[in-house]
C-alpha cells in the first residue's frame, strides 16, 4: 500500500487545502496556512469554553465565565471548540461542508481532538453527530458532522452512533435566521429514535460551528430525555 501511495502522491501530490501549495506530507495545510488559524488555546471557561479576557492561560483551571456562574444548571458538562470562526476557518469549513472537500474531515477531526482533551479525560462513551434532515442529506449527499465523528472515532476508539438521534423536522438553514428566529426554527427538530443507546452513557455531540448554540442545545434537549449520564459538545469553530 505504501508503494502505491507513493506513486499516487508522485502523480497527484497532496496540496494545501487553503492555498493549493504542494505539500511533502498529507497533513492538509501548509505551515503558513496553519499559522493563520486562530486556535482557542488561551484561557477559557471551564464549562462552556468561552474565552476569558485578561486571564493567563496557565492560571485558568476551573474558572467560570459570568454566564456559567449565574446559571448553575447546564445542559452540557463541557463545551469546546478548536478555533475562532473567522474568515480563514470559515473558508475551510464551507469548503468541507458544501463543496465536497470531504478529505478535510481528517484534518478538522485532529483539531477538535486536541481541543476536546478535557472532555476525553472526563470520559466519553458514545459520539453523536448532529444529524441532517433526510431531505437535506439527499441533496448534500453527506453529513459533515458524521464525517467528523467518524474520524474522531478513529483517533479515540470511541464508537459513533449514527442512528440514535434523527432530525425529524425540516428547518431553514440557521444562517438565514436572525438570533430570535434561530431558536424557533430548530425548536423540537430532533428526536431520539433509540434512547436505550444513550441511557446512562456519557454522550459527546459533534458539529461544525457553534454560533448561538441553539442547534446544539435543541439536539441536547432531545438527548437528555434518554437520561444519559452527561452530555458534552465539540465543534471545529466558535463564533463570538
Amino acid at each position: 500500500m505504501s508503494f502505491f501511495t507513493d506513486i499516487i502522491n508522485f502523480i497527484l501530490p497532496p496540496r494545501c487545502a487553503f492555498c493549493g501549495k504542494v505539500l511533502d506530507n498529507d497533513k492538509g495545510l501548509c505551515d503558513s496556512c496553519v499559522s493563520q488559524i486562530e486556535f482557542l488555546n488561551g484561557a477559557i471557561c471551564y464549562h462552556c469554553g468561552q474565552p476569558l479576557e485578561n486571564v493567563p492561560a496557565d492560571n485558568c483551571r476551573n474558572l467560570l465565565c459570568g454566564s456559567c456562574l449565574k446559571h448553575q444548571r447546564r445542559i452540557f458538562r463541557f463545551s469546546r471548540s478548536a478555533c475562532f470562526y473567522d474568515d480563514f476557518s470559515k473558508h475551510l469549513i464551507l469548503n468541507f461542508k458544501f463543496h465536497d472537500r470531504t478529505e478535510l474531515a481528517s484534518l478538522l477531526a485532529k483539531m477538535i481532538y486536541v481541543a476536546g482533551k478535557d472532555i476525553f479525560a472526563a470520559g466519553v462513551d458514545v459520539i453523536i453527530p448532529v444529524p441532517l434532515h433526510y431531505t437535506r442529506l439527499l441533496k448534500r449527499r453527506y453529513n459533515q458532522s458524521a464525517l467528523l465523528a467518524k474520524e474522531l472515532s478513529r483517533l479515540t476508539g470511541i464508537p459513533v452512533d449514527y442512528d440514535a438521534v434523527v432530525k425529524s423536522k425540516m428547518t431553514r438553514p440557521q444562517v438565514e435566521c436572525s438570533g430570535a428566529e434561530r431558536l424557533k426554527n430548530v425548536k423540537g427538530a430532533f428526536t431520539v429514535r433509540k434512547p436505550e443507546h444513550l441511557q446512562g452513557k456519557r454522550v459527546l455531540v459533534v458539529d461544525d460551528v457553534l454560533t448561538t448554540g441553539t442547534t446544539l442545545r435543541e439536539c441536547a434537549l432531545a438527548i437528555r430525555k434518554a437520561k444519559p449520564k452527561s452530555i458534552d459538545n465539540l465543534t471545529i469553530a466558535r463564533a463570538f
